[in-house]
């Protein structure tokens, strides 16, 4: 099944017969910077992939010279979004908040290719990621404080755990601009490689060759230990384990293993 998402010419969203989604900005002109029309666009890409069958894993990049910019300069004064900061329209958060924190919400792992500029707004997307692959020369900043604002596309929240507290508060309080390299050591980056499209999409390939109820059980499980205590994570991972164990594409998980072929999972 394809997805129900309506071209534009912001955002492109095409599906892979093994059931990995690549997600594009495709403002290139504009090195892919959030104005209103690119937020809609993110939001309804993202609600495109939540419920499609067989979507297994999703490669996030951008076009051009950058993945993004960050916030459109001319955006900043623009009243309709302004409007939307206490706007709770999707669930816990505001539209600017579930165009980064909608790609930890997927049931499926997101893997963000960054290369090129990767500013403010632009980072906080990158951090909804499960996994970011990123270019050594790429220029990434928490540009907020810049403009006399702060972080608020959920970035306090994606980077908490991954990045260390006194490193992300020196870089926002100065604006600092570091490098790919860098933000492997900072918590930034997953991963640093030359190509990060060619292996982020050769890791959602990978990843899309697993069962894939146990993806998805193994996601829900990272989403949420964060939050959990100690009792209420060991009961959600014998939770988890009960659904699989014994099911039919654990099963065959094991059988390939044996026989030394390619799995054959059904989707959920």
């Amino acid at each position: 099944m394809r997805p129900q998402f309506k071209p534009n010419d912001r955002v492109s969203l095409e599906l892979e017969a093994d059931g990995v989604a690549h997600v594009r900005l495709t403002r290139a002109d504009k090195l892919n910077a959030l104005d209103p029309a690119m937020f809609g666009a993110l939001i309804d890409a993202g609600q495109a992939l939540f419920d499609l069958p067989g979507l297994r894993a999703v490669v996030l990049s951008g076009e051009g010279r950058g993945f993004c910019a960050g916030l459109d300069r001319a955006s900043f004064d623009d009243p309709a979004l302004g409007g939307e900061l206490n706007e709770r329209r999707y669930g816990n958060a505001n539209l600017f908040q579930q165009v980064a924190l909608q790609w930890r919400k997927l049931p499926v792992p997101v893997i963000a290719a960054i290369h090129g500029i990767c500013f403010g707004g632009g980072l906080q997307i990158a951090a909804g990621a499960d996994i970011r692959i990123v270019a050594p020369d790429a220029r990434l900043a928490v540009l907020e404080l810049k403009w006399g604002i702060v972080p608020d596309m959920g970035g306090f929240a994606l980077w908490r755990g991954i990045v260390r507290q006194d490193v992300l508060r020196l870089l926002t309080y100065t604006h600092g601009e570091f490098s790919g390299a860098q933000a492997l050591d900072f918590g930034f980056a997953s991963e640093v490689g030359p190509s990060p499209l060619t292996r982020a999409t050769a890791l959602a390939r990978e990843i899309a060759g697993q069962s894939p109820h146990a993806v998805r059980a193994a996601k829900a499980l990272f989403n949420r230990a964060a939050d959990l205590p100690l009792d209420e994570i060991l009961a959600a991972e014998s939770h988890e384990q009960h659904r699989l164990l014994g099911s039919r594409n654990q099963l065959e998980a094991v059988r390939s293993q044996l026989d030394k072929r390619p799995a054959q999972f059904i989707d959920p």
